[in-house]
């Protein structure tokens, strides 16, 4: 007598609705993010402009060639790099400070933790608009505190070629350090207790308790966090924009606000899309050589 074998849905059918499940999902990133990007790179190949008559033609790779020799362009990289670096850095290490004094237990809080969120439920134009205000040269705080202290009449901060970019970086780390604060704080609440009694009990001062406990079980998340928030201020726009609009003299003119002001006020579109692919080009390579080589120096040790 054959024994009877239970036996679950067809292999296809259940595929299918793994399928079903994803296409939610699925359907909004093709539309919004893979449609464009794909035609992004198309539009790069083409000679497309506004307000042109005249069909769109195909021009190979003739505005990549332009781009090679474009040394506004590059600046505008080089610029790009120094910003997202001078916000990457501080913001981290700020917030990972602030994500260790939080994760103590200290009287309220929970009203120092709402707190430290609050820049982060701000949209990026209204912290750039506010920060204007704070770095205004005749009535800004900043400058009206520098006065009270005798150092100084103060300056005008954002107008200044050699302070505008510093200048812009500080509103940079103050506006992004929340949500990393909370990403690393969210991982160290999930380091086991038992480890740093433990590690108290052998000892252990606390930085040696970090060195030794809460960095190798934060060290993943820190990894991520910080490939993250690289690529998102290299790609920032809206609050540079807000704050100095590129200037003075293309010192705070980063990638993102070149291409925007080559598509949109000279109405290069080709052109424009062609300085999009390289940044997206580069970045991921300089991004996927930082992972690699983290990834391996992790391994190792």
């Amino acid at each position: 007598m054959r024994r009877a074998t239970a036996t679950g849905p067809p292999r296809t059918t259940a595929g299918r609705g793994a399928w079903f499940l994803v296409l939610p999902a699925l359907i909004p990133i093709l539309v919004l993010s893979v449609g464009p990007l794909l035609y992004g790179i198309l539009l790069a190949f083409t000679d497309a402009q506004s307000g042109r008559t005249a069909p769109t033609r195909w021009i190979g790779a003739l505005n990549f060639s332009d781009l090679l020799h474009d040394t506004l362009f590059w600046e505008s990289f080089r610029i790009g790099l120094v910003w997202a670096v001078g916000v990457t850095v501080p913001q981290f290490l700020l917030a990972l400070g602030l994500a260790l004094l939080l994760d103590e237990d200290l009287r309220l809080r929970w009203l120092a933790r709402a707190l430290a969120i609050i820049p982060w439920a701000m949209p990026e134009v209204v912290v750039g608009v506010m920060w204007r205000l704070v770095y205004n040269p005749d009535a800004g705080i900043l400058n009206e505190t520098l006065r009270d202290l005798g150092l100084g009449d103060g300056r005008d901060w954002l107008s200044g070629l050699a302070s505008a970019l510093p200048a812009v970086i500080v509103v940079g780390v103050w506006a992004g350090m929340p949500q990393t604060t909370v990403t690393l704080l969210a991982g160290l609440q999930n380091t086991p207790r038992e480890l740093h009694e433990a590690a108290a009990v052998d000892g252990a001062g606390a930085w040696r308790r970090f060195r030794t406990v809460t960095w190798p079980a934060l060290r993943p998340i820190a990894l991520a966090v910080t490939a993250l928030n690289f690529i998102w201020n290299f790609n920032s726009f809206a609050l540079v924009y807000v704050l100095t609009n590129g200037g003075p003299g293309g010192r705070t003119r980063l990638p993102m606000l070149f291409a925007y002001e080559e598509a949109f006020r000279y109405g290069q579109f080709g052109y424009a899309a062609a300085m999009g692919c390289v940044m997206v080009a580069v970045i991921s390579v300089c991004l996927a050589l930082f992972l690699v080589g983290r990834i391996k120096g992790g391994d190792d040790r």
